[in-house]
């Protein structure tokens, strides 16, 4: 397994000017990941998109690491004002970007649920027959393309694995897959290692992330937590420093011969350069005991 590191662990310092979007491909090379992934990007006000990702490709292609994953959101319920062929219009459009920015893979996200005021009885199984539409539509563009795409344990809406593995069995396309983010199965209050061992056949990329976790039966923790959907607290951590079974989810990876990327996500409220090389290391030493 190689170890890439996503944008999105730093953006914290892009927002705040300290680091250009552009500037993050020397520095995850600096740091010792083989790989970088791109979520979202953001041109200048004066670039187009896809010239800007060009230039991104060209700054991976520069110093050697390649952008390996390009990850969008996506709504096919409400998205595009509610129109699911434009959304996955959209969504084409971004796999477009991906080939500009010379990532084999795309994912995006499908949906956040129904609003509250929705009527009738909306949930996931009603949800799930147009979903499972956008995503075919997208994924049989991509594949033309020669972009793999995935879509998240993410968003609550889709995000325990029962769900995901109902969605990406219902597109039922070779192209079409699954990215496991190791932390975010617990936002639905699902034991990641139980999520990975029924996923693990429909994976396509990892991403390595780490919360801190407080039960909803105590006292609401202040700042920097959010509410799980059961009402527990998460707050991101350092990869190692919270209680996310890490070791045992790259076990299971390895075990079941997987051999592409892990990407660290990282989402603490450490100083991200910190927070990444810490959590960069610790992946390092689970995978060498692993052997």
């Amino acid at each position: 397994m190689k170890l890439a590191v996503s944008s999105y662990s730093f953006h914290t310092l892009t927002e705040r000017g300290i680091y250009k979007e552009e500037e993050l491909i020397p520095l995850a090379k600096e740091m010792g990941f083989d790989a970088i992934e791109f979520a979202e990007i953001h041109p200048p006000k004066e670039k187009e998109k896809a010239s800007y990702a060009e230039k991104l490709r060209k700054i991976s292609e520069k110093n050697k690491l390649p952008i390996i994953n390009y990850a969008v959101g996506a709504d096919f319920i409400y998205g595009s004002d509610g129109d699911l062929q434009k959304e996955a219009a959209h969504l084409c459009r971004e796999v477009d970007i991906a080939v500009l920015l010379g990532s084999g893979m795309m994912r995006h996200d499908v949906a956040y649920g129904y609003h509250k005021d929705e009527p009738g009885q909306k949930g996931f199984a009603q949800a799930l027959p147009r979903l499972v539409e956008g995503c075919r539509i997208v994924t049989e563009y991509a594949a033309e393309k020669g972009v793999r795409t995935m879509s998240e344990n993410h968003g609550f809406f889709c995000q325990e694995s029962a769900r995901v593995e109902r969605l990406v069995t219902g597109v039922g396309h070779d192209n079409y897959g699954v990215l496991l983010d190791m932390g975010n199965f617990l936002c639905a209050d699902e034991s990641p290692v139980t999520a990975f061992g029924r996923l693990l056949p429909h994976c396509f990329h990892v991403h390595a992330k780490d919360f801190h976790v407080k039960s909803g039966n105590g006292l609401p923790p202040q700042d920097g937590f959010f509410c799980t959907r059961g009402g527990n607290y998460l707050r991101g951590a350092i990869i190692g420093h919270g209680e996310v079974p890490v070791f045992q989810c790259l076990k299971l990876l390895k075990d079941y011969g997987y051999d592409g990327y892990v990407t660290v996500e990282f989402e603490g409220i450490e100083d991200p350069k910190l927070g990444v090389a810490y959590g960069l290391h610790t992946l390092e030493y689970m995978l060498k005991l692993l052997g």
